[in-house]
């Protein structure tokens, strides 16, 4: 969604890249530059005055550190104001208080609000929450049943409810059902409109005082842009929202919607969609959206995608293959499936400091998920030995393996010399060989910092301070942890 912003400001740092020293001149133009990248990405037009006012005021006599250059010196400035502008620090949702905490999801018809709602209940549940869904929306056609089709998709209880309930008394009794099951988190899933309503208002104003919910989410769709931020502001003013849902945000819109609600209603974005399968629910975290859009990756989410997917044992244990060269296409084909678990290859490389423009030439030549679902049914169509033992692999073997899967042996023969390139690259990654080549400890190592990092930029190093190791490893460990209580 923000790959055209993206651009266009790495066309503003690239101008500013020439220029020895931050002078007036050159602070006007490149704002000028970053004004209009904004306007483009249909950002709301008071957010950018405010923004580019805010910039201009600190870089005008800036005195530029030792170790930056003018470009880091903005670039650094423009990602601390966008950190700002997204929300500033997370928010995530508040679900103190006794149980059951009731999680009101609230939006316009068509916004996505009952896929989210099955997404925030998987998510919830992944975290050790019990959820129990409730459908009050008794207007849209088949809206109860889709909820219920989620619920029974996901193995989680759902109130039957019924279009000729009142939704009021549908959400009351649902909470009751979750205290007496004791299910912790009710989420509600409540009526929509195809546009904003005296009537819609008012029931849902009657909802929230039946039931006190702990938090009322508004599902708005990125999609619309500008108008999602005028339906968050209007709920914002009628039912005091604590946050917001934005969906599709693996769309192609310009990305104005997720830039310019804080500001205009004061609330944060807790989530957003990013794509139709129920796992594709992330939370929205300011910083980290703030670095995809310079391009400076996102590794802690890619590190957290990686730690709910693959456990703490198996790293250990590929890493130590790598060191040994043992990594034979076995674990090459196990590897490509958790790749695909992670979702799509343009979103994961995103997250990758310094890759953003790797997409384009991927998706140009065509090396994307088809190609690995190709590389796939090469390695399938290979006997055991085969797979254990590459280099057994002769010209006759390649022709009856490429007869297996559908394919011309010379198919065969460029994955296997992709692979071999591939066991190399990470041989020396994983014992630091190579210069420059950043070293795997055993999982996903430092991959580059931020772009005004200084000497360390340089190295390599900086991408995720020691702090914020240190609580990915604790989280890690609590996780472990709640996965063998939940086995015993």
């Amino acid at each position: 969604m923000f790959d055209s912003l993206s651009d266009r400001l790495s066309d503003v740092f690239r101008k500013l890249g020439g220029r020895a020293r931050l002078d007036d001149a050159g602070i006007q133009d490149g704002l000028r530059e970053v004004r209009l990248a904004l306007l483009e990405a249909d950002v709301n037009l008071r957010v950018v005055r405010e923004f580019t006012e805010k910039m201009r005021e600190r870089l005008l006599g800036l005195e530029v550190a030792r170790h930056l250059n003018p470009v880091q010196q903005v670039i650094k400035g423009v990602h601390e104001e966008l950190t700002t502008l997204l929300g500033g620090e997370d928010r995530g949702l508040d679900l103190s208080g006794p149980d059951p905490r009731v999680i009101m999801m609230v939006g316009l018809q068509g916004s996505g609000k009952t896929t989210s709602t099955g997404k925030l209940a998987l998510y919830l549940r992944g975290r050790g929450r019990r959820p129990y869904l409730a459908p009050a929306d008794v207007y849209r056609p088949a809206a109860i049943e889709q909820l219920t089709a989620l619920a029974r998709q996901l193995n989680m209880p759902v109130y039957p409810s019924s279009v000729l309930m009142n939704p009021a008394d549908i959400a009351a009794a649902a909470v009751e059902e979750a205290r007496i099951a004791g299910q912790d988190v009710v989420l509600l899933d409540t009526a929509g409109r195809l546009h904003i309503d005296a009537d819609l208002m008012q029931e849902l104003v009657t909802i929230k005082e039946r039931v006190r919910p702990a938090e009322i989410l508004l599902v708005a769709d990125a999609m619309t842009g500008q108008d999602a931020v005028s339906v968050a502001e209007a709920f914002a003013g009628a039912l005091d929202i604590t946050g917001v849902v934005l969906t599709k945000m693996d769309g192609d819109a310009r990305g104005g919607a997720a830039l310019s609600i804080k500001s205009v209603t004061g609330r944060n974005i807790k989530f957003v969609g990013v794509g139709e399968r129920l796992t594709e629910l992330e939370p929205f975290h300011p910083e980290r959206m703030a670095g995809r859009i310079l391009g400076m990756g996102d590794m802690l989410s890619l590190m957290e995608k990686a730690e709910e997917s693959i456990e703490q044992e198996e790293a250990e244990e590929l890493a130590d293959k790598l060191r040994r060269a043992a990594f034979d296409l076995e674990d090459f084909r196990l590897q490509m499936r958790r790749l695909k678990s992670l979702g799509p290859l343009e979103g994961l490389l995103s997250l990758v400091p310094g890759m953003g423009g790797l997409k384009k030439a991927l998706g140009g030549a065509g090396l994307h998920e088809q190609e690995m679902a190709r590389s796939e049914a090469i390695i399938n169509s290979m006997t055991p030995q085969e797979r254990r033992c590459p280099e057994i692999i002769t010209a006759s073997r390649r022709r009856r393996i490429a007869l297996g899967c559908g394919m011309q042996p010379a198919d065969v023969h460029r994955l296997l010399r992709q692979f071999e390139d591939m066991r190399g690259m990470m041989k020396k990654m994983s014992s630091g060989g190579g210069r420059g080549m950043p070293r795997l400890p055993g999982g996903l190592g430092s991959m580059g910092g931020p772009p005004w990092s200084g000497p360390q930029a340089a190295g390599g190093g900086g991408g995720v301070s020691a702090e914020e190791q240190k609580k990915l490893r604790q989280k890690r460990k609590e996780e472990r942890q709640r996965k063998k209580r939940q086995r015993r």
